[in-house]
């Protein structure tokens, strides 16, 4: 009887959703293997001779192993200087604000965390709280390097954030809903990224900026201030640091599938019937994709300096963001979707 009761409340989408997929479980699954995707991608590229040929055999999973062992073990180090609390509690709260947004997001019809008509907004506004953190990291380490870094991290937000905030909600005018879990039903047969390329475009390049990722990991530039915001870092505080920044990735990758790619179309009505998150491969699958070539991008780009990143921001993603709003309401307009 208790077996049964705690397999069911596992099984319900307020449980399995944020603990089991698309949640910590899966999160956690996917920043291991995503790490390894992206040493060996930069490992053919680029020749690099660790992640190419030490425990060749294996694929290199040893080096993934080794720096669990140094992350967990490596001794914490607060700085003399540094407010203390707020420096031990903001990469924490990095993590958790990370993968927050998933409650929100649907993987199969009616089974999310939280099923709410305004599941987009809400996702995209838990993301947005993400670079307060990296500021309060900035802060309260007291080391003008990391204020440095933390004050182009707020510049970059700034620039990012409206493009992406404009091209998803052109998608929400596209589709005349703010759900999520509507917008994919009506992708059944067409994904959005071919009705509005512009918006598909503006989303994942402000999706790479607010995710810190190559070519826009400018937060922390080796050459001219070590690591940013996180110069102070040391042991686990850094890998969740580190890690943060991937599970935005993930999360940011779900919405890019389940505003522009379909969702979990066309696998859900062989499998739905099954367990509604069988029917979301689809969209895992699809979400990986999206993963490994926002990785790639690191082995054939060079970072930006912080005024060619700041210029595309303001200068090349916004008005591109604007266009692709017109672009929906043009849609809708002429009436390509009903």
């Amino acid at each position: 009887m208790w077996l049964e009761l705690i397999i069911r409340l596992l099984l319900s989408p307020y449980i399995f959703a944020p603990l089991i997929y698309p949640g910590l479980v899966t999160a956690l699954a996917i920043l291991l293997t995503l790490i390894w995707l992206e040493r060996k991608f930069a490992a053919k590229v680029q020749l690099r001779y660790g992640p190419l040929y030490v425990a060749k055999q294996i694929g290199g999973a040893p080096q993934l192993l080794a720096d669990a062992i140094r992350f967990m073990f490596q001794e914490v180090i607060v700085p003399r200087n540094a407010d203390k609390v707020p420096f031990l509690l903001a990469p924490v709260l990095a993590m958790s604000l990370g993968i927050l947004p998933i409650v929100f997001i649907p993987v199969a019809p009616g089974f999310a965390g939280i099923l709410i008509n305004f599941s987009l907004p809400a996702a995209l506004a838990l993301s947005a709280l993400m670079p307060i953190t990296i500021i309060l990291m900035a802060w309260s380490a007291n080391n003008k390097f990391t204020i440095h870094g933390g004050v182009r991290e707020a510049f970059i937000t700034i620039a990012y954030e409206i493009a992406l905030f404009v091209s998803a909600l052109s998608m929400s005018m596209l589709y005349s809903s703010l759900s999520l879990q509507d917008i994919v039903e009506k992708q059944a047969l067409v994904p959005g990224i071919l009705l509005n390329p512009l918006a598909a475009l503006t989303f994942f390049v402000a999706m790479l900026m607010s995710a810190g990722k190559l070519p826009f990991d400018i937060a922390e530039g080796e050459q001219e201030i070590v690591a940013g915001p996180y110069t102070e870092y040391t042991g686990i505080l850094y890998g969740l640091v580190m890690g943060a920044g991937y599970v935005q990735l993930y999360v940011s990758s779900l919405i890019f599938t389940e505003l522009f790619l379909g969702g979990w179309h066309p696998l859900f009505e062989a499998l739905g019937e099954l367990y509604p998150p069988l029917g979301g491969i689809a969209l895992f699958l699809k979400t990986y994709l999206v993963l490994a070539f926002a990785v790639f991008l690191r082995c054939v780009y060079g970072r930006y300096r912080i005024d060619h990143a700041l210029r595309i921001g303001w200068r090349r993603l916004i008005p591109l963001s604007i266009l692709a709003l017109l672009l929906s309401l043009g849609l809708r307009f002429v009436g390509v979707v009903v």
